[in-house]
């Protein structure tokens, strides 16, 4: 008979401290492995590992890709490399990124959901946006266990306010409080394989999710075929777009395999066109300069007429770029804001929380 024997965990923003928390309430003999993705910057080297063995009494360590795992062990995600799970061991790899990170919280959920479903305990942590609610929900729909840190608890509430919102919960907890709960719930026993209302196409497609994660090729996937072109090209790539449903959720994904929450794909989008936007004033100020420069030449060379044509124009371009740069603030504040969500209910923008 098997039993509730993985523990995945994700958190972004604020995730450190949360997952400290978690850890610190985790007994040595836990009868289960515990991985955990937490978002780093990509070229950044992680304490997370030691950081998280002073915080309690499990060694934590970063896996190798095709390393064993065992319980009683955390198995936290290399900076840069979606940390994923077979049947008996782990696999680090550099595939597209979701909801533009590297590693994906849904990744890690959605293997483990996959392979040892309804022994998985999926928990959602600290952070913004909502990578993790698409994740959760696979953990959920294969029969495992979905958690949520209480918001009020969390350092940034998105990432938990949208699983509870989005997926069944089975328990909403502080950080505090999940580390007991989950050393509670590891080793119940569970008995079906999978609920029964999992049909074989979208077993098949998890599964196929799964294997983007770690090894790229989602053309050859035909992933394409997977649902409705979306009317929107992939921030990362500016491939096509297919529309995903999962229960109410919504995703797409691209040929490459970058995968996107609508609201991932909201920042993306939005970043896109800040960039585009400061592409076009460095673009009008080099025209300008450039006029300017053949203002002076044919001014030197005794043709009036021809530098008057172009000072004008040099004129033209510069308040053409101007117009440019007085829309890139607002720009920016429409990029922060949906990179921070919506303000908390009773608190307006900008109003501590």
């Amino acid at each position: 008979m098997a039993h509730r024997d993985i523990i995945v965990i994700g958190a972004s923003a604020g995730g450190v401290e949360a997952v400290k928390g978690v850890v610190a309430g985790l007994p040595r003999e836990l009868p289960a492995a515990v991985f955990v993705v937490l978002h780093i910057p990509p070229f950044s080297p992680s304490q997370l590992p030691k950081i998280l063995c002073d915080a309690g009494v499990l060694e934590a360590v970063h896996p190798g890709d095709g390393e064993a795992f065992s319980n009683g062990r955390i198995y936290v995600a290399p900076p840069d490399h979606h940390l994923l799970l077979e049947a008996s061991r782990i696999i680090v790899r550099r595939g597209p990124k979701e909801n533009r990170f590297r590693p994906s919280v849904d990744a890690l959920f959605r293997s483990a959901a996959y392979v040892h479903g309804p022994r998985v305990i999926g928990v959602v942590m600290s952070g913004v946006l909502d990578d993790g609610t698409s994740g959760l929900w696979s953990i959920k729909r294969m029969g495992g266990l979905a958690i949520a840190q209480k918001p009020d608890d969390a350092l940034q509430p998105e990432m938990p306010r949208n699983a509870i919102e989005e997926v069944e919960i089975d328990h909403v907890a502080t950080a505090a409080e999940i580390g007991p709960l989950l050393a509670k719930l590891a080793g119940e026993s569970v008995t079906d394989p999978r609920p029964a209302e999992i049909d074989h196409g979208e077993l098949r497609r998890l599964g196929l999710e799964a294997d983007i994660a770690a090894r790229n090729g989602a053309f050859d996937k035909a992933i394409m075929t997977w649902g409705d072109i979306a009317p929107f090209t992939c921030p990362d790539c500016h491939g096509a777009l297919v529309r995903l449903e999962e229960g109410s959720l919504l995703r797409f994904r691209c040929h490459i395999g970058h995968a996107f929450t609508p609201r991932a794909l909201l920042a993306g989008i939005t970043d896109a066109v800040e960039d585009t936007l400061w592409q076009a004033v460095r673009g009008l100020e080099e025209q300008t300069s450039m006029l300017d420069y053949l203002a002076g030449h044919f001014q030197s060379a005794g043709h009036a007429d021809i530098a008057a044509r172009f000072v004008h124009n040099a004129s033209e371009s510069r308040a053409r770029a101007q117009i440019v740069f007085d829309a890139l603030p607002r720009q920016h504040e429409l990029t922060e804001e949906i990179s921070a969500g919506p303000p908390v209910a009773g608190h307006p923008p900008g109003e501590p929380h």
